[in-house]
């Protein structure tokens, strides 16, 4: 009785082979990883706060002519109306020499200008009893000085208290004092801004590599690792005084920031994720595809008969 043939195929080499990715998934991953960048910009610009506009409403708000109004009360000398008005929580022995004190550094002519450089409301709920609290500092500028005037309220069962004011003299505008330059900064103030420049050129260098990379599994989490930084070393570019954050990450590895009228601070973070990557580069590089042996047929028992 005749054996059945049997047909044997050549198998590779154990492990010659990896997944195979082809030119419309190569081209699909690179446009998903550029959507991935795409999106952490876009995020990155819509947390930025138009501070200007927002500064403006304030301005206009009931609460801060309030401010300005006891302000103007103290620059007119009506003392009695701000004692009557003051919390008795923040009200001391001598609390008309205190106001009188400060209404002495208002010179009597008119302000040049007036600007609101600060503004601050909070809200608090405790046994079903609301109650906000306003802080708003306003900027004067007179001929010969600049004064800066903050005054906090809180407004409880429908009525309004002062729970602080200040008056304090000012060398220059918050404007100008704030204002960012190179001039007469520390070693640590521009060592600092070096690598706010570098390590933002340092990631996106690893980003390009890694969206050129044909990467087996997972390329999008590979470019959200490299595009944000650990920790963050933060300077204050006026003063010059420096904090550290471990837990802590951010876009790009690098950033500046300030506050309307506030000083900048410039932080850097540790691009941890770039530099794993560009180390471990070469062992995540997809590998070149052999190409596949030809099918060998073989009968078992007999060789193969040929046609005639």
């Amino acid at each position: 009785m005749s054996r059945l043939p049997r047909i044997a195929r050549n198998s590779p080499p154990s492990g010659q082979y990896r997944a195979r990715i082809t030119p419309n998934e190569h081209d699909w991953i690179q446009m998903r990883s550029m959507i991935v960048v795409g999106l952490a910009l876009t995020m990155g610009v819509l947390s930025a706060c138009d501070q200007a506009s927002l500064m403006a409403k304030m301005a206009e708000s009931e609460d801060a002519a309030i401010a300005r109004d006891y302000i103007n009360q103290i620059r007119t000398g009506k003392y009695d109306s701000i004692e009557k008005n003051l919390d008795a929580s923040v009200k001391p022995p001598n609390v008309h020499e205190l106001l009188v004190a400060m209404g002495g550094q208002f010179p009597p002519q008119e302000p040049i200008s007036v600007k609101l450089v600060g503004a601050h409301v909070s809200n608090a709920s405790m046994s079903g009893k609301t109650s906000s609290r306003t802080n708003f500092m306003y900027e004067y500028q007179f001929p010969d000085r600049w004064l800066l005037a903050n005054v906090a309220t809180e407004k409880k069962d429908g009525a309004i208290t002062i729970v602080g004011f200040n008056v304090a003299p000012s060398s220059d505008s918050l404007e100008n004092i704030n204002r960012f330059t190179l001039n007469g900064k520390g070693p640590l103030q521009y060592f600092t801004l070096l690598f706010a420049v570098a390590i933002p050129l340092f990631i996106l260098y690893a980003l390009v590599k890694c969206v050129r990379t044909k990467i087996e599994k997972r390329k999008w989490l590979w470019i959200l690792f490299i595009l944000f930084g650990i920790g963050q070393f933060a300077v204050n570019w006026t003063t010059g005084q420096w904090g550290v954050k471990l837990l802590q990450v951010q876009l790009f590895g690098a950033g500046a920031s300030a506050p309307l009228f506030g000083p900048w601070t410039v932080f850097v973070a540790l691009p941890v994720g770039a530099v794993i990557f560009l180390l471990r580069r070469e062992s995540l590089m997809t590998a070149p595809i052999a190409a596949a042996p030809e099918e060998s047929v073989a009968f078992a028992g007999r060789s193969p008969v040929a046609a005639p």
